[in-house]
C-alpha cells in the first residue's frame, strides 16, 4: 500500500465499504462524547459561557473536514489558546474576544499562503518525541482534578473503564472500546443510582443552534492594537500545535498530510468559529489519538461527524449526555494518554545509545511544555536548544592543517581547510593560523570546504588582513564554484578586521 494518503478516494472506500463506515461513524460518536467535557472546560478557562467552546468545536471539526490537509484530525476548541486568548474576554468583553478569533484565523491564512507550514522540516525528531511525551503528561495531568476530592466509587469505575478498553480489543475491534466504555459505565451509574460527578456537572449545555455573530467592536486602530497581540499568539500557538500533531498522525498512520493546505484550513475555520460564535481553536491531539489510535479511523467521515454529533448530542440528547459519568471519559482520556507517551524513548536501553544532546533536547520540550502549559512555547525552546547542541557539535567539523615547504627558493606556509564553514565551524578560524611565525607567503588552500555565509567570508578578510599587518601575503586558492562566487560578492566588503 503506498504511504501517500489519497483522502478523496479513502472517503468514497469508506462509503462503499460498511466495516469501515461503521468504523467511522462510531469513532466520530466517541470523539464526539470526548470533546463534550473538554470543550465546557477550555470555555471555562477561557472565562466565557460553554457554549463558545461547543459551538467552536462543531463548527471547527465541521469545517476542517473538508479544509483541512489531514484526514481524520480532530479540530476544536483547545486549552492552549483558552489561555492565550483569556485576557481578552475577562478585560474587554465578548465582542473583543470573538474579533481577536477572526483575526486570528485571518493571520494563519496570511501565513498558510506565506508557506509557514514548510518551516516545520526543520523540527527535530528529539523535539517532535518531546512534544508527544509532554502531551501524554498534559493529557494524564488534566484529569487529575476530576480523581481529587470525589467520592470513593468514581476510582472504581474509572479502573473498570480502563479494564474494559485493554480487554475490549482482544474480543473484538468492530466497536470502539472507549465507546463500550463509555456506555457501560453510564449504564451501571444509572441503573444503580450511584451519585458521581457527570458531563451536566461540568456546565451547562447549550439549548439552540449556533448563529451568525458579528462582533459589536468599532473598526479602528485602536481596536486592532488591542486585539492584534493577542490574536498573533493565538495564530501562532494554534499552527505550531495543529502542524505538530499532522506530523504526529502522519506517523502514527504511515500516511502523509498537506501541511500548507493544514494551516489554511485551520485559518479557516478560526474565521468561520468566530463568525457562529465560537471561542476558536486547533488541533487536538487527544481527540485525535482516540480518533486515528483507539477507534481506527482513518478519512475525513469521522472528523466530519464528530462535529455533527457533537451538535446533536448537546442540543437534541443534552439530558442524555449530561448523566454521563466523568469517571468514564476520564478513563477513556487516561488509556489516551499512556498510548500517546512514546515509551521506547525513555528506556534505560535508548538513553545510553542516544547522544546526550539529544537526550536534553526532547528532556527541555517536555520540561518547558509541562510547566508552561503551552506547546508553542516547549517547541520553539526545544527547537533552540537542538540549534545550540548542533552548531556546538559542527563547530568542531572544520580542521586546519599547516605545514611549511620551499616553493622553488621562496619559503610557503600551506594550509588546508577541511569541513562544511558557516558562523559556529568559521568562528575560530581566525585563531588557527601562525601569523608571526610565518614566512611572507602564505597559501590557503580551500579544496576541501564549502562557504555557506557571509561570517565565514568575514573570517577569511580577516586572516588575510592580519597577514597584510604582519607584511605579508595570503592566497586563497582551491575554493569550489559556489564557495567562489559568494566569496567573490561579498569579501572586503564585510568590514572585516578593520
Amino acid at each position: 500500500m503506498t504511504a501517500v494518503w489519497h483522502a478523496r478516494s479513502s472517503v468514497l472506500t469508506a462509503l462503499r465499504t460498511p466495516r469501515i463506515l461503521t468504523k467511522e461513524v462510531l469513532a466520530g460518536l466517541v470523539v464526539a462524547l470526548a470533546l463534550i467535557p473538554e470543550a465546557i472546560s477550555f470555555s471555562i478557562l477561557a472565562g466565557v459561557d460553554p457554549r463558545y467552546g461547543l459551538f467552536s468545536s462543531f463548527v471547527m471539526a465541521v469545517s476542517i473536514a473538508f479544509l483541512g490537509g489531514r484526514p481524520a484530525m480532530i479540530t476544536a476548541a483547545t486549552g492552549a489558546v483558552a489561555l492565550v486568548i483569556a485576557p481578552v474576554a475577562r478585560e474587554h468583553g465578548i465582542d473583543y474576544f470573538i474579533a481577536t478569533v477572526i483575526l486570528a484565523g485571518v493571520l494563519q491564512l496570511v501565513m498558510g499562503v506565506l508557506g509557514v507550514a514548510r518551516l516545520m522540516r526543520f523540527i527535530p525528531r528529539s523535539v517532535m518525541i518531546g512534544f508527544v511525551n509532554a502531551l501524554a503528561i498534559l493529557i494524564f495531568s488534566a484529569q487529575i482534578p476530576h480523581l481529587l476530592g470525589v467520592p470513593w466509587l468514581v476510582y472504581p469505575l474509572v479502573a473498570a473503564g480502563i479494564i474494559i478498553m485493554v480487554l475490549m480489543p482482544r474480543l473484538t475491534k468492530a466497536v470502539p472500546a472507549p465507546l463500550v466504555a463509555i456506555v457501560l459505565i453510564t449504564v451501571v451509574v444509572v441503573v444503580s443510582a450511584i451519585n458521581v460527578p457527570t458531563v451536566g456537572d461540568e456546565g451547562e449545555l447549550p439549548e439552540s443552534l449556533p448563529e451568525l455573530f458579528i462582533p459589536n467592536v468599532p473598526l479602528t486602530w485602536e481596536t486592532f492594537t488591542i486585539i492584534a497581540p493577542y490574536a498573533l499568539a493565538m495564530a501562532l500557538v494554534g499552527l505550531l500545535e495543529s502542524l505538530m500533531t499532522a506530523k504526529l498522525v502522519d506517523e502514527v498512520t504511515d500516511t502523509h498530510s498537506r501541511k500548507t493546505r493544514e494551516a489554511l484550513g485551520q485559518g479557516a475555520a478560526n474565521v468561520l468559529s468566530g463568525l457562529f460564535g465560537g471561542m476558536g481553536g486547533c488541533a487536538m491531539i487527544g481527540q485525535t489519538m482516540i480518533n486515528v489510535k483507539a477507534s481506527g479511523a482513518r478519512t475525513r467521515i469521522s472528523t466530519f461527524l464528530a462535529g455533527v454529533f457533537l451538535l446533536v448530542l448537546v442540543v437534541v440528547l443534552g439530558d442524555v449526555v449530561a448523566i454521563i459519568p466523568m469517571a468514564a471519559l476520564v478513563a477513556v482520556m487516561i488509556m489516551v494518554s499512556v498510548a500517546t507517551f512514546d515509551w521506547h524513548s525513555v528506556r534505560w536501553s535508548t538513553l545510553k545509545r542516544m547522544p546526550k544532546s539529544e537526550t536534553t533536547v526532547m528532556v527541555t520540550t517536555v520540561v518547558i511544555v509541562v510547566i508552561t502549559h503551552n506547546l508553542a512555547i516547549g517547541v520553539i525552546a526545544g527547537v533552540v536548544v537542538a540549534m545550540i547542541a548542533f552548531a556546538r557539535r559542527v563547530a568542531h567539523f572544520a580542521s586546519v592543517e599547516r605545514r611549511v615547504e620551499l616553493d622553488g627558493a621562496v619559503p610557503t606556509a600551506y594550509y588546508r581547510v577541511d569541513g562544511e564553514l558557516f558562523f559556529a565551524s568559521s568562528n575560530d578560524l581566525t585563531t588557527q593560523f601562525e601569523y608571526a611565525d610565518d614566512p611572507d607567503r602564505v597559501v590557503i588552500d580551500m579544496s576541501g570546504s564549502h562557504i555557506w555565509d557571509a561570517s565565514t567570508v568575514a573570517a577569511l578578510d580577516s586572516i588575510t588582513t592580519k597577514y597584510e599587518h604582519h607584511g605579508k601575503r595570503a592566497v586563497i586558492v582551491g575554493m569550489n564554484e559556489a564557495s567562489t562566487r559568494l566569496h567573490g560578492r561579498l569579501a572586503g566588503n564585510l568590514g572585516a578586521g578593520r
